[in-house]
């Protein structure tokens, strides 16, 4: 059993936006849904705890993913080394919007930045990296529409292992069981819809389309 709200994936993907970049995610008034993957023994650690600590480090810049199918194809469906134990986490809404609002991107970007010296000094300045890949459906295929991972660091990864999340479950079950019903119409993936973002983010997301 999960916490999530599942649903069959095609079901999704008939009303998703082709293309474009769109923060898929799933959230409600109060949380955002984010996802990571680690070795067994951070992974198991911030289930238990409710958040991370024991061998999580932050030194590191930790990327967090709001798209549960980005995460299946970076981590493998949960088979690649050091990512064996994929968790959801329930992320205070405003903090997701906090860090949308610090965002800069991992690379230069020249319709935001007069020189490559202001972008620099952006990241310097900053504790959020942003990075928008192209998305890939559960087979590993890339897709037209852009997905977006958040790179944290400093103060804001600080705040975020210990006070911004609201609960963490480990949901490497779901992810394996799942994994089986690739390629055929049984997969069910968590709810996913475009978040609406504010207009102090800054990550450059296209508005949800109209219907």
């Amino acid at each position: 059993m999960t916490s999530l709200h599942i649903e069959p994936f095609q079901a999704q993907a008939a009303r998703w936006p082709a293309s474009g970049r769109h923060v898929l995610a799933q959230y409600d008034d109060a949380s955002v849904v984010v996802y990571q993957a680690y070795r067994p023994s951070i992974g198991h650690y911030a289930a238990k705890h409710g958040h991370f600590g024991g061998d999580f480090s932050l030194a590191r810049m930790s990327w967090i993913k709001p798209n549960f199918l980005w995460m299946m194809y970076r981590c493998g469906w949960a088979t690649k080394a050091d990512q064996e134990v994929v968790l959801a986490i329930w992320l205070a809404r405003a903090a997701f919007d906090e860090i949308l609002a610090q965002a800069v991107p991992s690379t230069y970007w020249d319709h935001r930045y007069p020189s490559r010296e202001a972008w620099q000094a952006d990241v310097n300045r900053s504790d959020v990296r942003l990075q928008w890949d192209p998305d890939h459906d559960p087979q590993g295929k890339p897709l037209a529409r852009r997905a977006v991972q958040l790179g944290l660091r400093g103060s804001v990864l600080a705040h975020y292992a210990k006070e911004w999340i609201l609960r963490i479950e480990d949901i490497t079950p779901l992810v394996r069981a799942q994994h089986a019903h690739v390629g055929t119409g049984l997969l069910e993936t968590p709810s996913e819809r475009v978040y609406p973002c504010l207009p102090s983010s800054r990550i450059d997301a296209d508005g949800e389309p109209e219907t």
